[in-house]
């Protein structure tokens, strides 16, 4: 396969993104990279559009999610979710009601930054400016972009270590566990998002890899904007000796200085080699889940060892995993 430029975590303005899934396609083709992967924080609403917009312009998306997740007492760690059946009814329930309590949330938020506007003498944020930001409900980058837009701020960062960090409100989080398993549930793999952000200590985050592997933790997101050379280093060791998979992504939002779609930290490029072992993970775990289904109706045989089952290729040509199971052609 020749060399493909690939970014597999991207944020829209379905989340906390500045660009909408139309523009986050528009950009990938400006970049030269032809697969990407939509993963907003608890929500799916930007795959459709971003999948029609793709295939205008021959650009693969792949249907993935960001779930923020608590972990022993680590909170906010991020878990992904890929190749995921997006418009599975009881899934989209549970993504309504983290939206419902994002939307009090980031209300809350907006609420304590205008105390803090007007306590300096400054005029308060209008909801409906930080609306115009996003696709849907706000999230802290909105409200940092609005603070921008006022001259309040100097840039993105100064937006949160001024405002946003010490008006925060803590998220409702999913637990790690149950986490893992909806995303098997519905089809996905399972990959951590940017491991160092839970630990800098690589002994302890090696161990809580070896944890997560045994709630069914499927990769690591090796190659990530958050990991200096050494902890990626660390990371694709720990990953090949452990049999994970291994990922890559920008985690773009759209309002980082310097980041750009497709690549990584000291402007590493994220190579489409990755890709394969991923799509054949998506696969087979759909196999197995369309037997399991099939042996539940009673419509296939159990079988006394998973390799006896029938499986079917995954061909690299196919554009993207549809969400039902199936591999569309191009």
């Amino acid at each position: 396969m020749r060399f493909m430029n690939i970014d597999l975590h991207i944020h829209s303005s379905f989340s906390d993104g500045a660009f909408t899934p139309t523009e986050i396609i528009a950009i990938a083709v400006q970049q030269d990279v032809p697969v990407i992967a939509i993963a907003d924080h608890d929500s799916v609403a930007g795959i459709v559009e971003a999948t029609v917009a793709g295939v205008a312009v021959d650009v693969t998306v792949l249907p993935a999610v960001e779930l923020s997740v608590q972990f022993e007492e680590w909170p906010d760690v991020h878990l992904l979710g890929y190749g995921i059946n997006f418009i599975d009814e009881q899934f989209l329930q549970k993504l309504a009601g983290f939206g419902l309590r994002r939307k009090g949330r980031n209300g809350e938020i907006l609420e304590r930054v205008n105390d803090s506007l007007r306590s300096e003498g400054r005029s308060s944020l209008e909801s409906d400016r930080v609306l115009s930001f996003a696709s849907g409900s706000i999230g802290r980058p909105h409200i940092a972009r609005a603070l921008l837009e006022r001259g309040y701020v100097d840039n993105v960062e100064d937006a949160f270590r001024r405002y946003l960090v010490p008006c925060n409100v803590p998220k409702t989080y999913w637990p790690m566990a149950e986490a893992i398993a909806e995303i098997h549930r519905i089809g996905g793999v399972a990959v951590l998002a940017h491991p160092t952000s839970i630990s800098k200590n690589l002994a302890t985050l090696g161990a809580v890899i070896d944890e997560l592997q045994l709630l069914g933790l499927d990769g690591v997101e090796v190659y990530n904007n958050m990991g200096w050379s050494h902890e990626i280093e660390f990371l694709r060791r720990t990953a090949e000796q452990s049999g994970l998979l291994i990922t890559a992504g920008s985690d773009f939002h759209g309002i980082e200085e310097g980041l750009v779609i497709g690549r990584g930290r000291e402007g590493i490029r994220f190579d489409s080699a990755l890709l394969l072992p991923l799509y054949e993970r998506i696969d087979f775990l759909k196999t197995k889940l369309r037997s399991i289904n099939l042996r539940r109706s009673g419509i296939l045989p159990r079988f006394s060892r998973l390799k006896d089952a029938p499986t079917k290729p995954f061909d690299m040509r196919h554009k993207y995993i549809d969400f039902k199971g199936d591999s569309l052609s191009s």
